[in-house]
């Protein structure tokens, strides 16, 4: 490249000669002569096309605009311009160029080369400065121009803080290099009217989409530079501006730009609106990235949905990231890729994170839990993260509903192995995903048996609400839905939604378009929880209400019985942490009190700050009024037939 640059300059400074050849002399003048020759000796030792004849070909510049250019770079470069200049206009005042000084200087002059919409002018190549006159108005070469024509290329500062270039990318999942091909391959096909098609992207992952981007313009030796949607601004003026500017960019640095709305907000119409505008007014290569495509009636476009990695491929970009630590840990890897659905730039990411706070020890259990940690961000703006520390011994069950509860858990665990290696995903891609119904009174511990299976798999347990989810707004509810899914798959947690009658309702007749969109949900709900990868568990305190075509869906289908005396006794047994100091309970006196799990929680915990308060151990008294609060807060009788004997 030393050697380009030392031959581009001289070239420069032969094609600038010429110029000045032309300024001071007739047509066939000896220091002309000697200039096109010399200029024909530059070109020759040339070992790739310089930087002049490329951007006066990329700009569909003419001989005139090429020379007008020129003419314009001699001031900055050369001290001899401006004298000339101002001895060729016969004013000493004038040491500048004007278009009126080219048009009687250069040959092949036209007067539509300095028109608005011709290139000089359309891609800012030449600042026409104030004058009386657009013939003798100053003219200025752009700053950017002028260091490409010196071989000095670099993204132009008007763009910085907007456009930045593509990060370093892990590599590709097979199937993504194979998409990635396939998009290289079309972009060498222009598109109608000789425009090359916006690529458009759209799935979970934006790192991946990123990744992919920057594989095709690998191939195709382009440079790439990303902007978020964020960035392009909704003002006409300003949005022309920056489409103009990145086109020119676009064209002196042979790159292509990502434009980035995975973090578009849906309901942004204006800048909806601006980066539509923008993708159909700019006329080099573009791709377009984000959860879903977006119409581009003015322009050709070609949409390809970015697909997860598949199990094979994330245990081959485990084994290639973790490198020697791979044969070690090759049954955990099984795991990871079972598991988590991260894509490769995670999986790069995730496995230089381990291996650098290891500290030469095995990164074992860290690997899982940097997993969990990767996919939580997303999530946690979403929804509420449990923490999950109870475990089986916590609960008070039938025994068949614990052992139901464990056969849930092992579906789970076991999902990959079935699904994938023993071909059930293959026969039919339909009710893969797990899902559970947990009805029964509250209290009766339906949450904490979704915290005992998160636990035991080691995963997340996200809560969620779904009377916030469910919108009155047509469309709204399947937006919610789908960003909660979607920021959910790459820890495949586990996703508790509450209240589930608030949208699995019985079915009415259908009136109005209210009723129809209200189905649609349910569809959408239903279609998301059998594609899903970790497992949906529903909660309801009414069963009854719920449409029986929807509990069909469902997997596992578990009713949580209110407690009698016997299992009440157990959950007292089991309510005090070891550490609580206890005196005169009396266990089978506590479960004659008719309430269930979560409430004697409730009152063990009130009994125990009452307790403390008084810098006693808990004794029946801190229990007694620690139930009348929970009776209160319950506003119900407290039973005096249930508490008789407490003290």
């Amino acid at each position: 490249m030393r050697d380009w640059h030392t031959a581009n300059q001289a070239y420069l400074r032969a094609a600038l000669n010429l110029v000045h050849a032309l300024l001071i002399g007739p047509a066939e003048s000896e220091p002309l002569v000697q200039a096109r020759v010399e200029l024909r000796r530059a070109a020759a030792s040339l070992p790739a096309p310089a930087a002049l004849d490329t951007l006066c070909a990329g700009f569909g510049l003419s001989a005139f605009e090429c020379d007008l250019l020129l003419l314009c770079a001699g001031v900055e470069l050369d001290a001899s311009f401006g004298p000339l200049l101002a001895e060729a206009q016969a004013d000493p005042g004038r040491p500048y160029p004007t278009f009126g000084l080219a048009l009687a200087a250069l040959p092949g002059a036209h007067w539509s080369a300095l028109a608005p919409e011709a290139p000089l002018r359309r891609w800012r190549l030449i600042e026409v400065g104030a004058g009386p006159a657009l013939v003798s108005s100053p003219l200025r070469i752009d700053e950017r121009a002028l260091h490409y024509l010196l071989g000095v290329n670099y993204l132009d500062e008007r763009l910085r803080g907007m456009v930045e270039p593509a990060p370093p990318t892990a590599p590709l999942a097979p199937s993504h290099v194979a998409l990635a091909e396939r998009i290289a391959g079309l972009w060498t096909q222009p598109g109608a009217g000789g425009l090359p098609p916006v690529v458009q992207l759209w799935g979970v992952e934006g790192a991946e989409m990123r990744a992919i981007a920057a594989a095709v313009c690998r191939h195709l030796s382009w440079d790439m530079f990303a902007i978020g949607a964020q960035h392009v601004p909704t003002d006409p003026r300003e949005l022309e501006a920056l489409a103009r500017l990145w086109e020119r960019e676009a064209r002196l640095s042979s790159a292509v730009l990502l434009l980035d709305c995975n973090d578009l907000d849906s309901a942004d119409a204006p800048r909806t609106w601006a980066i539509a505008r923008f993708s159909e007014g700019m006329d080099g290569p573009l791709i377009l990235a984000g959860r879903e495509p977006r119409p581009l009636p003015r322009r050709p476009s070609h949409g390809f949905e970015v697909p997860r990695p598949t199990l094979h491929e994330r245990r081959m970009l485990w084994r290639r990231a973790l490198g020697a630590h791979a044969e070690r840990l090759d049954g955990q890897i099984g795991r990871l890729a079972d598991q988590f659905g991260l894509g490769a730039m995670a999986i790069s990411a995730v496995a230089a994170e381990v291996a650098a706070t290891a500290d030469g020890q095995e990164p074992g259990e860290s690997l899982w839990q940097a997993c969990r940690s990767w996919a939580r961000p997303r999530l946690d703006d979403l929804a509420r993260r449990i923490e999950t520390r109870a475990c089986w011994d916590d609960l008070v069950l039938p025994e068949t509903h614990l052992r139901t509860l464990r056969d849930l858990t092992g579906q789970v665990r076991q999902r990959a192995k079935v699904y994938e290696e023993w071909g059930f995903a293959a026969k039919s891609s339909r009710g893969l995903g797990i899902s559970a119904l947990f009805a029964g009174a509250s209290g009766t511990g339906k949450t904490l048996a979704a915290e005992v299976i998160a636990g035991t798999l080691r995963l997340d347990l996200y809560h969620i609400d779904l009377s916030r989810v469910v919108s009155k707004y047509i469309g709204e509810t399947e937006k919610n839905l789908r960003r909660v899914f979607d920021a959910a798959e790459d820890g495949a947690a586990v996703l508790l939604f509450d209240e589930a009658d608030a949208l699995f309702g019985k079915r009415s007749e259908v009136k109005d378009s209210h009723d129809r969109y209200a189905n649609i949900e349910v569809s959408y709900l239903l279609q998301r929880m059998e594609q899903y990868r970790g497992l949906v568990i529903l909660t309801t305190n009414m069963k009854d209400a719920l449409d029986t075509a929807f509990l069909r869906r469902i997997r596992f289908i578990v009713t949580f019985p209110f407690p009698d005396a016997d299992q009440r006794a157990a959950i007292w047994r089991r309510v005090f942490p070891p550490g609580t100091p206890t005196a005169g309970l009396d266990i089978a006196r506590l479960a004659r009190l008719n309430v269930a799990g979560g409430n004697i929680r409730n009152i063990a915990l009130n009994a125990a700050f009452l307790a403390a308060d008084a810098g006693e151990p808990v004794r029946m008294a801190h229990l007694l009024r620690a139930a009348q609060i929970e009776y209160a807060k319950l506003e119900k009788p407290l039973p005096a037939s249930e508490v008789k004997d407490w003290i």
